[in-house]
């Protein structure tokens, strides 16, 4: 006991309860310091990879770019603004939208957009091979977005089969499965693909164009894109043996057609006959 009466055991027990409290405060702290660097880390990664083609990039020089912005500054400008956050009426922001958004819509000819509408529809493209390139690693310079792949974009003639599989679950609905398109709500429309080549199709899945969903490597991966291609392509050059495929619209034969066919025509000319005869 103290010459003021308190109890001596006391200030000690307290002092070292105080000490334990800030130990473990300073060990919540550096945890929490921890976890948030993590998080950072993981985001700062996820930010640098999520927006990649999952193909060899283009790497896109300097000039490109200059060049690519002088194109833009006389075509572009108009309608997707000094910025590329758009403007209001005339045309949508590219932030975001990368190289492979540029490639598919110029190299297709669908931009420059001659008129305002639902739908966009192929047309000869404007620019050549090297200024879509240009303009594309311009606006990926300014705006992020996916790349253009490089390199083969095909899968092997053995996986024509798995592509077919994935075609039919995510393309066919819209695009039909004979590649020729079809109409959509509110006079949008799904595109042929019969003049699409292997990268105006990687594009389209990259970038989502119009309708179309965005397919990023995390829905269909790199190769399971390259094996889609492979089978759109490879059904668009084959052969069908024996004569005219009608199409490919199914399992009709030539022989039932022309039957068909043969049978109104003969209908038409009996009505025919027996109107003169009245």
């Amino acid at each position: 006991m103290s010459a003021t009466g308190a109890d001596d055991t006391v200030a000690p027990a307290r002092r070292k309860k105080r000490r334990r409290s800030r130990g473990g405060l300073r060990h919540r702290l550096g945890a929490a310091a921890v976890l948030i660097a993590a998080l950072c880390t993981m985001g700062g990664s996820y930010a640098m990879f999520a927006t990649s083609s999952g193909a060899a990039g283009t790497g896109s020089s300097q000039a490109d770019v200059s060049a690519g912005h002088q194109l833009y500054s006389t075509g572009c400008i108009t309608c997707h603004g000094a910025n590329l956050d758009g403007v209001k009426g005339n045309g949508p922001s590219l932030i975001g939208t990368g190289a492979a958004s540029v490639y598919f819509q110029v190299s297709t000819g669908r931009m420059p957009l001659v008129a305002q509408g639902a739908y966009a529809p192929r047309k000869e493209a404007k620019y050549n091979e090297s200024q879509v390139d240009q303009l594309g690693a311009y606006i990926e310079s300014v705006g992020g977005g996916p790349g253009v792949p490089t390199g083969d974009l095909r899968s092997s003639s053995a996986t024509i089969g798995k592509g077919g599989e994935l075609f039919r679950l995510n393309c066919a609905s819209c695009h039909g499965t004979t590649f020729k398109g079809a109409p959509l709500s509110a006079g949008k429309q799904a595109p042929s693909l019969n003049k699409a080549n292997d990268k105006q199709i990687y594009t389209a899945m990259l970038s989502g164009p119009e309708n179309m969903p965005v397919f990023s490597d995390n829905t269909i991966t790199p190769e399971q894109k390259k094996q889609i291609i492979t089978y759109i392509q490879t059904l668009k050059a084959s052969k069908d043996p024996g004569g005219n495929g009608i199409d490919r619209i199914g399992p009709v034969s030539e022989a039932i057609v022309i039957w068909v066919a043969g049978v109104g025509a003969l209908m038409v000319a009996i009505l025919w006959i027996g109107a003169r005869a009245r």
